[in-house]
This record gives structure tokens, C-alpha cells and sequence, in this order.
């Protein structure tokens, strides 16, 4: 989500809830978290981000999508370090590729993370998929928790930009637009959840346990989860980048099609915001500056597809290592703090 749908007003409402969702979910990290599944944290998050970067085509629509990783992340580790590994993605995302607004951040934690962590893995995967869920029934609750979701995301869009009141979009059309492109990209997001998820319970079949709702008990080493991760990460972002749609993603296109093409205003914080977004992004839409700035001045047509680029891969690679980095700098200062405040005998 942009800056250009969020008004101060609710941008800060949403900053302010998804800091204090962020901050329960990191105390309670920080004194039931088993240490073991930090790595996993951190590559997991990694993977999301990379795989976030492959938009994938919705046929007869003229749309794409991509994934949003919070359901994954849910259930391989629990919904309060789904939001903490989630927020980082996000995070990185808009400091570093300037890809959602730094006023938008608490509405994408909140529409992308808290919706899904919270509402869609505890009420919608776990009653469907029980404590030692089948493969059908995995599967079943990984398609209806993905849908759930997305459409709590999708929605919530719709709302915050209503709540906000500076964009010309119709809330009937963006609604009507916006649910079932999301729709789509929600039965993606399920299926590919459940492949990642089965894969990783053949690997090792404790970190299941997370569908029962209470963590793993007994882990074994996760180094062989860790490290197909990781290099699961590395070829996403790396390669899989660059076979990404270059179609509009869901939001792109609903907004398009809702206000045939017009956005909300701007002026005031919305500039000064987007000028220190600019000053910060390290590789602007995913490429080097330069590229970049010329594409957006020239407006050339998008390479063939697949599209080649360096800038993409370094893209890819750096995210998906600022992303492993800023989730471990995180658990350390839980762990900081967690020493400072035990008291002195």
C-alpha cells in the first residue's frame, strides 16, 4: 500500500497499532521463544521477502500477484514471530526499494501481517487442519486460511483508504475490485503454503507441532531446513526475479480500474515523506538508481519475459540478507534487554 491512499491521520492510527501489536508480540517472543528457531526466523523471513519479488500473472484479468508469506510464517513459527519476521520484510522493503510507503508501513504490518497471524492462522488453519493434520487436511486449511487472509488485507485496504478521505477511489468499485482479484491471489497463496509446508514437515516433522498452536516441542537440528532455505531464498531473489509479471499487481490494477487511473492527492507530509524514501532507497524498484531514473523518464516498454537484470538479482540477494540481518539484530536486542532487566543477586 502507498502513501498516496493513507492520510496522516490514519496512517499514524495504523503506525501506532502495528507498533504496539510489534511490541506484545516481541515480549512474548522474548520469554516463551525456544532460541532454536531463530536461524529458521531469519531465513524464513529472507525467503519471504524473495519471493514477495515474483508477481505472478492472473489470467483474463490482465493483473498479477505475489504472496504474502504471513500464513507461512504462522504456522512454521507461531504467529507472534510470523509478525516480528513479516514487519522486518516490510520494513526493508520501504527503506531500501522504496516499495510501500513509509505512512503506509503500519497499514501493510496491519493488513498483511496482524490480519493473517492473528485472525486467519488461529481461527481459519488451526480448527480446520488440528493437531495432527492429514495432507488433505493441511492442504485444505492452508487454501482456506490464505483466502481468509487475503480478503481481511484486501479489505482493509479498502477501508483505510475510505477512512482516509483524500482519494477520489468509489468505496463500491474498489471494494467490488479489489476482494476478488484478491480472491485469486489468496487460492495461490494457500496452495503454495501448503507445498512449502509439507516439504519442510517431510524435513522435519516436529516443526509441525505449530498447527496444534503450541510451538515445536522437541526440535532436532534445523540445519537442513535452514540451509534449503536459504539457498531457496538465494535462487528466488536471485533468478525466480526475474521471471516476475511485469502486469500491475491487485492493488495497481483495483485502483487503475476503480478511478480510471487517477490517485489521491498529494502535498505536505506525503512529499516530505516520498523525498526521504527516495534519499534512503539504496536500489529504487529493485534495480540500480540509474536504471531506474531512466526508465521512469523514458517510460520504455518492459524487457521480454523472462527479464534478465543485475539490478534485480542484487536487489533479491541484498533484501532477502538485510531482511536475515535486521530479524537477527531484532532477537538480539530481545535478548539484550531480557539480560539487563534479570535482577542482580
Amino acid at each position: 500500500m502507498s502513501d498516496a491512499l493513507v492520510s496522516p491521520a490514519v496512517g499514524g492510527a495504523l503506525w501506532a497499532a502495528a507498533a504496539g501489536t510489534c511490541a506484545v508480540a516481541a515480549r512474548r517472543v522474548e520469554r516463551h521463544g525456544d532460541e532454536r528457531l531463530v536461524p529458521l526466523m531469519g531465513v524464513l523471513g529472507a525467503f519471504v521477502f524473495a519471493c514477495q519479488m515474483v508477481n505472478f500473472a492472473i489470467p483474463g484479468t490482465g493483473s498479477s500477484g505475489h504472496l504474502g508469506g504471513g500464513l507461512l510464517l504462522s504456522i512454521l513459527l507461531g504467529p507472534d514471530a510470523a509478525l516480528l519476521a513479516l514487519t522486518s520484510v516490510l520494513l526493508v522493503q520501504a527503506l531500501f526499494f522504496a516499495d510501500g510507503g513509509l505512512l503506509a508501513l503500519g497499514c501493510n504490518v496491519v493488513n498483511l501481517g496482524l490480519f493473517t497471524s492473528y485472525l486467519a492462522y488461529p481461527l481459519v488453519f488451526r480448527p480446520i487442519a488440528g493437531a495432527a493434520p492429514s495432507r488433505r487436511r493441511l492442504i485444505a486449511a492452508c487454501l482456506a486460511a490464505g483466502v481468509v487472509g487475503l480478503q481481511l488485507g484486501a479489505f482493509g485496504v479498502v477501508l483505510e483508504t475510505w477512512a482516509s478521505g483524500i482519494s477520489s477511489l468509489p468505496f463500491r468499485s474498489f471494494v467490488m475490485l479489489m476482494l476478488p482479484i484478491h480472491l485469486a491471489i489468496g487460492v495461490v497463496e494457500g496452495v503454495a503454503t501448503a507445498a512449502v509446508v509439507l516439504v519442510v514437515r517431510r524435513a522435519r516433522p516436529e516443526l509441525a507441532a505449530c498447527a496444534a498452536g503450541g510451538g515445536p516441542r522437541s526440535l532436532r537440528s534445523l540445519r537442513p531446513v535452514v540451509v534449503g532455505l536459504a539457498l531457496a531464498a538465494v535462487f528466488t531473489g536471485g533468478v525466480g526475479s526475474w521471471f516476475a509479471s511485469s502486469r500491475p499487481d491487485g492493488l495497481e490494477w483495483a485502483t487503475a480500474h476503480a478511478a480510471q487511473g487517477e490517485v489521491a492527492a498529494q502535498g505536505g507530509l506525503h512529499d516530505v515523506l516520498a523525498r526521504a524514501q527516495r534519499a534512503v532507497a539504496l536500489l529504487p524498484d529493485y534495480d540500480f538508481r540509474a536504471a531506474a531514473a531512466s526508465e521512469e523518464s523514458a517510460a520504455p516498454p518492459r524487457p521480454a519475459w523472462p527479464a534478465p537484470r543485475v539490478g534485480t538479482s542484487v536487489s533479491g540477494l541484498l533484501g532477502a540478507a538485510l531482511t536475515l540481518a535486521l530479524v537477527a539484530l531484532a532477537i538480539g536486542g530481545l535478548r539484550l534487554l531480557r539480560r539487563k532487566s534479570r535482577p542482580t543477586r
